[in-house]
């Protein structure tokens, strides 16, 4: 009788470290996206899938005095960091010269195997979501993809 009343306990903690690694294993993973600024520039980090349980850090630059959006990712398997790609933002987003702008930008969670950017100028009202992929070119260098892009206010009046 003693020797079953062990065996229940014991299969009941096995079962229950079972169930508790299931519940482990399905809960979201933590979001990486990390920003950080200093005086003309904020940088943003996601990650990007590669393939199946691949996956690399891709870096996101903002360059306020260029007008350039940058991206890359670090290949952790070769422990580089690849070529950069950019987009000009002042075509983008049809930015007039000279225009006071102000920029702000973070990562969100990994869809479809891609972190997506969120990117808005404040002053004129313009939000745009980015992402980007291996160009698959053999250079290692990234593409860059505006998902969409939108006005979240109206643009100001021209004097």
């Amino acid at each position: 009788m003693r020797k079953c009343f062990h065996l229940f306990w014991l299969a009941l903690g096995i079962a229950l470290g079972a169930l508790a690694m299931m519940v482990h294993e399905r809960a979201a993973p933590p979001a990486l996206a990390h920003n950080d600024r200093h005086e003309d520039y904020i940088m943003c980090t996601g990650q990007i899938q590669l393939g199946v349980n691949l996956q690399a850090d891709c870096i996101w630059l903002l360059d306020y005095r260029a007008g350039k959006l940058l991206g890359t990712m670090v290949d952790k398997n070769l422990n580089k960091i690849m070529p950069w790609s950019e987009v000009d933002l002042v075509q983008e987003f049809n930015i007039p010269p000279k225009q006071n702008v102000h920029f702000m930008m973070t990562t969100g969670t990994l869809i479809k195997g891609q972190t997506a950017l969120y990117l808005t100028e404040i002053n004129t009202g313009r939000f745009g979501v980015y992402t980007m992929v291996p160009a698959m070119d053999g250079t290692g260098r990234m593409r860059i993809f505006r998902n969409d892009t939108t006005l979240f206010k109206a643009p100001p009046a021209n004097p």
